[in-house]
């Protein structure tokens, strides 16, 4: 039974994560600061429910930036696999905190990454973001193409990661998987992210806010289709510069280092304006609509080509958007009493 540490283990994906790996059989420790960023009583609830879910889930609460206490903790765990989700999120806090993403995605990362290296573990995988292709206009985005073009200090942190993640990788032998998410949804979402927003404001009877007019284009990834390709992928740790066998064609294997960089998204792009008129077919209540600008540092377009995923496990995310509303707005709905 191997040993999971999981940073960001109260947050959405680290909950549905845990969920998952400890379906499986696996031993998961987590860790989370459980910051103020958004209600922290729903990371309180995803943590007592883990917690009644199984006795092989454990859980501390620091912040990544107390190294001392942070590789204290790994010493105790000894685990196998590291998982790093844990980051300060969101694109347009970081306008105006631009030092919290320095304080925890930068030094906390580097925190764990140190953990990695003192413990030599079997396998390091890393969240990073599609944001990181930043100005990038040639869809579906490859793991191959240069991201050297960040449109926020948000996106500037993880493509940093990446950095320093290869890094660790060539001088230690750490393999270490980074992987790119792309705008990911479903139950048990952050309050701040677009379709808790638009659930919360069309219930209510408000109005959402629809940046660039509604120009705008997605890869929605559904979250447990998310964690099913990070599960995957625990499995699949690069290999080492010696020895490696027939390359795959789509790799993003570096060859300095065991370390890649993986895509996971829905390999198809949607309309925002389909998105909310989805969420509006679920409610059975039209949006009130805000037309805006773009907002700076956002992006018109995300799209994913998953077919390095697809190559290394088999799997490739597929929930239609529709069905992912569909649970989204059945967990809010009973979440909340609505």
């Amino acid at each position: 039974m191997k040993k999971i540490f999981v940073t960001g283990s109260a947050g959405f994906i680290g909950f549905h994560l845990c969920k998952l790996l400890l379906d499986e059989g696996f031993e998961v420790f987590g860790l989370d600061a459980m910051t103020d960023y958004y209600d922290v009583r729903i990371k309180q609830e995803r943590h007592r429910m883990l917690s009644a879910k199984s006795n092989r889930f454990s859980a501390r609460e620091f912040r990544l930036e107390e190294a001392e206490e942070l590789l204290d903790y790994a010493r105790a765990i000894e685990p196998d696999v590291i998982v790093h989700l844990a980051a300060q999120a969101g694109v347009r806090y970081s306008l105006e905190h631009p030092r919290a993403y320095i304080d925890t995605n930068v030094v906390g990362t580097f925190n764990v990454m140190e953990c990695a290296r003192e413990l030599e573990v079997g396998h390091l995988l890393m969240a990073s973001t599609s944001s990181v292709y930043g100005a990038n206009e040639d869809m579906p985005f490859d793991e191959r193409q240069k991201c050297d073009t960040p449109l926020t200090i948000y996106a500037a942190t993880k493509k940093a990661n990446e950095s320093m993640g290869h890094s660790y990788a060539h001088l230690w032998g750490i393999p270490t998987t980074m992987f790119r998410f792309f705008t990911v949804y479903g139950p048990w979402g952050r309050p701040d992210m677009a379709l808790f927003k638009f659930t919360k404001g069309i219930l209510e009877g408000t109005p959402i806010d629809i940046y660039n007019h509604g120009d705008m284009w997605r890869d929605f990834t559904y979250v447990e289709d998310l964690v099913r390709g990070i599960r995957l992928l625990i499995d699949a740790p690069p290999p080492a510069a010696e020895g490696r066998g027939e390359p795959i064609l789509c790799d993003s294997l570096s060859p300095a280092a065991p370390f890649r960089v993986v895509n996971i998204g829905n390999s198809d792009k949607v309309r925002l304006l389909d998105f909310i008129e989805a969420i509006e077919e679920e409610i059975g209540v039209k949006a009130i609509r805000n037309y805006m600008d773009m907002q700076m540092g956002d992006v018109p377009a995300t799209w994913a080509d998953a077919s390095l995923l697809q190559a290394l496990t088999g799997y490739t995310p597929q929930t239609d958007f529709r069905d992912g509303v569909h649970n989204f707005v059945a967990w809010y709905r009973e979440y909340y009493g609505v």
